[in-house]
């Protein structure tokens, strides 16, 4: 029951680290990420305003997709694409805590291959 106590703790103090750092706006969006077994939820932040300007995830129309690595960056892809939309060319990305691979890598890397910079 510890090590899953810790491992709790641990996934915090990295997300506390992270977001003291970032910050979105308007113009440059913060892109969250959430992770479970199951699911992979993104949302896109104005932090100054609060608002999510947009969000995907594997639920709705994308319930088909599971979170692989494959999928993660097809789920990317598809994100990119509604940014692009919203004349959005940058964002800040703000792994949530997790560790940037696998999943939370190829989401990224499946983002930047439809134009957004971070």
């Amino acid at each position: 029951m510890n090590r899953i106590k810790d491992k709790i703790a641990r996934k915090v103090r990295r997300k506390t680290r992270i977001r003291k750092n970032l910050s979105g706006s308007s113009t440059k969006p913060r892109i969250s990420i959430f992770k479970s077994n199951k699911h992979l939820y993104v949302q896109v932040i104005d932090d100054l305003s609060g608002h999510t300007l947009a969000s995907i995830g594997n639920v709705g129309e994308f319930k088909e997709l599971k979170v692989t690595v494959g999928d993660a960056e097809k789920l990317g892809i598809e994100l990119g694409k509604k940014l692009m939309a919203l004349k959005i060319e940058t964002a800040v990305f703000d792994r949530n805590g997790n560790l940037y691979h696998g999943v939370v890598k190829a989401f990224a890397d499946g983002t930047r291959k439809s134009g957004i910079q971070f």
